[in-house]
């Protein structure tokens, strides 16, 4: 929503009524809160690494938010300037105006929603809506949430509204509702037995007009008006032990992502866990299959997106070892992951003197089985799939074991090897098979209770793509207040070419702000499976940060 100054007026007017409101209902238990993120890049060209000429002296990303919550009500609002965004967001982000606009009203029992809100069912395989400023994504649905827990241990929710797209909304009409039963809250057995059993259950149905689309010059497609997503879900805990099971359908939904085929969807999920101290141990699997879900049909890229996928793949911090991060394939894919983490403990032979701890994980996507009859091409079926086959195509897998270890009260020592595969034709379009071989090594030393130094040095050896890579950085914390950072990231395969940076941020009280000089090489940024390319950029970068 764009903003004009009436329209200004209007909502500071609106907030200020319902700071009287709460004043009159709550008495003195009224609460004030805000942010201010502003993030700017003062650009330079760099023709070796490809950056864009921009005609602005500065570029900004700048978020300002204010709630206000009280006993009985709470209010909203965000605003957005991104009228001269960062690289990578020119083109749908460009703008500024009002971002998020909401009301609520929460009882004992029931709380409602007008305005723009966030929603999640189960794992988000029918219905997630989140903000992720650094992915560029806010799908929040524009509309009214009712959530009531009417009895114990039964909590339903029912919501309706249209999807945000950047700087204006989908014409589908989202609505859904689900339902979480706790048994254990319910049935004495199982809590006289520590057992606690959740069932769950989720409906969501897209309503979206008619669209022209030919399979051939004379013949249109028939396209659903009505599209309905079903979840079912099941948790259950005793002791250490955790196992979670959910299963998620979706009927019809010829889309850009599937050529408009006419497929049902599926993901399944079941996910095993045990913990005890000094131990833990995680089994997961995931089958999807035609699961794209958009409020926009013919939409691409990470917009528009109702539902989500999760990636079964660890989301790596470290610099090299998130080179080639993995984004899930919404169209079909097997996915597994293993993790176990153990701590051998102090004064063994393992441990030492101080104790050690050891986190080993492996990943596997693969695709799954397409039996394509007369081709899958517009209008038709598509094509059938076998549930425990597997397809023809590797598309990632990631080995990696962590070793964390404190050598002496002051030094701390953490160790990573990483083996991986990355399919960059399947994620990026192009590419091959990439394999690597990552190490990593990250050193902490406390000179004192107020300065910490950090070190990280990293290698990467493949023999595709552009070759190796190294990393290096060196950080100083100086308590409370200051930190120093400097960094080079460095392709000495291919294009020997430096990628450095350096930063001074500043922390006192609500205040954070961050000053440096920095040089990005173009690629992906991904969370959750999620990724959005970044292009090239160098510069002068100041960040702002303020919460009150």
């Amino acid at each position: 929503m764009k903003v004009s100054s009436r329209w200004f007026m209007f909502l500071c007017i609106w907030l200020n009524s319902l700071y009287v409101i709460a004043q009159d209902n709550g008495g003195n238990d009224i609460t004030l809160m805000g942010s201010l993120q502003s993030d700017i890049l003062i650009p330079q060209k760099d023709e070796k690494i490809g950056t864009k000429e921009y005609g602005e002296w500065a570029l900004t990303n700048t978020y300002a938010e204010v709630a206000l919550m009280s006993r009985y009500t709470d209010a909203g609002i965000r605003l957005e300037y991104l009228e001269y965004p960062l690289p990578g967001f020119e083109k749908d982000f460009k703008g500024w105006g009002i971002a998020s606009l909401y009301a609520r009203l929460h009882l004992k029992k029931i709380e409602a929603t007008i305005g723009n809100f966030y929603e999640q069912f189960g794992s988000g395989f029918i219905l997630r809506t989140y903000e992720d400023r650094n992915l560029g994504i806010d799908n929040s649905l524009l509309g009214v949430r009712v959530v009531a827990e009417p009895f114990k241990g039964v909590t339903i929710k029912v919501l309706t509204g249209f999807q945000r797209h950047y700087w204006s909304l989908n014409c589908a009409l989202i609505s859904g509702s689900d339902m979480e039963l706790n048994l254990d809250q319910w049935l004495r057995a199982l809590q006289n037995n520590n057992i606690h059993l959740i069932l769950g259950a989720s409906y969501v149905n897209k309503h979206e007009g008619n669209e022209d689309v030919f399979v051939d010059a004379t013949h249109k497609l028939n396209l659903p008006h009505y599209v309905n997503a079903f979840d079912l879900r099941a948790r259950l805990q005793h002791g250490g032990w955790s196992i979670f099971a959910e299963y998620a359908q979706k009927s019809q939904d010829p889309s850009f992502d599937n050529d408009y085929i006419y497929r049902n969807g599926h993901v399944a999920m079941l996910s095993a866990s045990y913990s005890k101290k000094g131990m833990s141990i995680l089994l997961q699997a995931k089958r999807s299959d035609n699961m794209s879900f958009r409020s926009n049909r013919s939409m691409t890229g990470t917009s528009s997106f109702i539902n989500h996928l999760p990636a079964f793949t660890t989301n790596h911090t470290y610099m090299l070892a998130a080179l080639y991060p993995y984004a899930t394939q919404p169209d079909g894919e097997w996915a597994y992951q293993t993790e176990l983490g153990y701590n051998f403990k102090r004064h063994t032979p393992l441990g030492g003197r101080y104790g050690t701890n050891v986190k080993m994980n492996f990943s596997h996507i693969h695709s799954i089985d397409k039996d394509i009859k007369g081709g899958a091409t517009k209008g038709s079926d598509g094509y059938n799939s076998a549930f425990w086959k597997w397809g023809d195509k590797t598309y990632y897998q990631d080995f990696n074991v962590q070793i964390e270890k404190k050598l002496s009260n002051s030094f701390r020592l953490n160790l990573m090897y990483m083996n991986q595969f990355y399919n960059k034709t399947v994620v990026e379009g192009e590419g091959g098979m990439i394999h690597s071989d990552i190490f990593i090594a990250e050193g902490k030393y406390k000179f004192s209770n107020k300065i910490t130094w950090r070190g990280e040095a990293q290698y990467l050896a493949t023999a595709d793509d552009e070759g190796d890579w190294m990393f290096g950085l060196l950080e100083l914390s100086v308590m409370p207040c200051w930190m120093f950072t400097i960094a080079d990231e460095y392709n000495c395969g291919e294009t020997k070419t430096h990628y450095y940076s350096g930063f001074a941020t500043f922390n006192k009280g609500v205040h954070r702000i961050q000053l440096g000089y920095r040089r990005t090489r173009a690629g992906y940024n991904c969370a959750g499976g999620i990724c959005r390319y970044v292009p090239a950029s160098k510069g002068i970068m100041v960040s702002y940060n303020y919460n009150f």
